[in-house]
């Protein structure tokens, strides 16, 4: 059994620490929330005062933050220091490349080994235990953090050097955050068209037309029970997270000098969308913009 402090028991980070719990770890939770502590201590983790008291003698440190500027301090104000040497921090936030990369520079000078190591999922893949990783570092940081993110996820992959991680995941949700807007727009004019949505599915699922967006997550209620359009729209992951990963990947495409035309009209549509009140929706939900 490893001791592990877990910094953010959010949504996502909450159902990650669980399963650190089952798959036997002592995991020491502490968010700036007291109700999502509690949830945690329900399910077996113990509370923690601070993030450092959480840090101190574990063998894993394990971030789950909203933004790349909380996870610059989060390590620079507490949890550099309360390291233990032979511990690996691992940094599950989803931030921009470049802060993913001064951080874990920053820890290799401390003679600390630490990862970025995003996931993609959402919270039902969280709380499953099925999240993929994908995981930004040296190899011997990433040989530390993998046995520990294999509790959590059903893939854990090395992307390659600190920040590649991050990286990793800003152009999976491009993707993501693209086709989904591509089928929503197509499930749309299939009912403008007097075409039945299932009918639609059943054709399109099993044609080119076929994408992740579709077959699990599709847009519409009823093709697939599971997906949020079923719950109107309600848990998954939240549009206004889609635009923050949009964001992401529209920064990191300036700086590197590359054209993505439709990651920026995503990125404005999802923009339109949050702005309209649609941001705590699931992102599928922006068929429903679409509609007008």
């Amino acid at each position: 059994m490893s001791i592990i402090a877990f910094i953010g028991v959010g949504n996502m980070g909450g159902g990650m620490a669980v399963n650190l719990v089952r798959g036997g770890h002592d995991v020491r939770a502490f968010d700036l929330s007291d109700d999502a502590v509690a949830r945690a201590v329900h399910h077996g983790c113990t509370a923690a005062t601070s993030a450092r008291a959480a840090a101190l003698g574990a063998d894993a440190i394990v971030t789950m933050l909203p933004a790349g500027a909380h996870v610059a301090a989060a390590y620079h104000d507490a949890l550099f220091a309360a390291a233990s040497p032979h511990a690996v921090l691992i940094d599950c936030s989803t931030i921009d490349v470049a802060t993913a990369r001064s951080v874990g520079e920053a820890a290799a000078e401390k003679g600390l080994k630490m990862v970025d190591a995003p996931v993609s999922g959402g919270t039902a893949a969280a709380d499953a235990g099925t999240l993929t990783f994908m995981v930004g570092g040296p190899e011997a940081a990433f040989a530390l953090a993998q046995p520990v993110l294999a509790n959590m996820g059903k893939a854990v992959i090395h992307a390659g050097g600190a920040g590649m991680g991050q990286a990793a995941k800003i152009c999976n949700n491009m993707i993501l955050g693209a086709t989904m807007v591509a089928t929503a727009e197509a499930f749309v004019l299939a009912e403008k068209l007097g075409l039945d949505a299932q009918t639609f599915f059943d054709i399109s699922s099993k044609a080119s037309g076929q994408s992740w967006s579709m077959t699990s997550y599709c847009p519409v209620p009823g093709p697939v029970p599971t997906s949020p359009a079923n719950r109107d729209y309600e848990g998954g992951f939240a549009s206004a997270l889609m635009l923050k990963d949009l964001k992401l990947a529209l920064g990191a495409a300036i700086t590197a000098g590359a054209s993505v035309p439709m990651g920026s009209q995503a990125k404005a549509l999802y923009q339109m969308f949050a702005n309209n009140g649609g941001g705590a929706l699931d992102f599928s939900a922006i068929v429903k913009f679409l509609r007008g």
